[in-house]
């Protein structure tokens, strides 16, 4: 018997942890590299951060990842990130996906999951 994508979660489908582990290293990689984002991350990625996304992004994509790090919110507020920030950010995590060979109709359910972080994200 085999398993459908609908049987089982966008998580299981994307590879689990270590696909969410590429995932981000690439996109981290990307918005190091972008002159507009990059100035928020004036001391690089730590590992840490590293892990907060990986874990909230296996939350979010239905695994068994619990996310424990700061609150979104009070995280993003002072950086003031605009609407057009996180547009670029979301054009980034899109990349990155296209780039790992993740198929369109699952890069989509990722970036409509994303989306809905914007309000905790954008506060100027």
């Amino acid at each position: 018997m085999t398993t459908s994508i609908a049987e089982i979660s966008l998580y299981e489908a994307l590879g689990g942890r270590p696909s969410l582990v590429a995932a981000v290293g690439d996109f981290f990689g990307r918005l190091l590299a972008d002159p507009e984002i990059s100035p928020f991350f004036p001391n690089g990625v730590s590992e840490k951060h590293r892990a907060y996304l990986v874990t909230l992004l296996g939350e979010a994509l239905g695994g068994r990842e619990r996310y424990r790090g700061p609150d979104l919110a009070a995280a993003h507020h002072p950086l003031a990130i605009t609407d057009a920030q996180f547009n670029r950010v979301a054009g980034h995590l899109a990349a990155t996906l296209a780039g790992l060979g993740v198929p369109s109709e699952l890069a989509e359910q990722v970036i409509t999951i994303v989306a809905g972080l914007r309000s905790a994200v954008v506060s100027a």
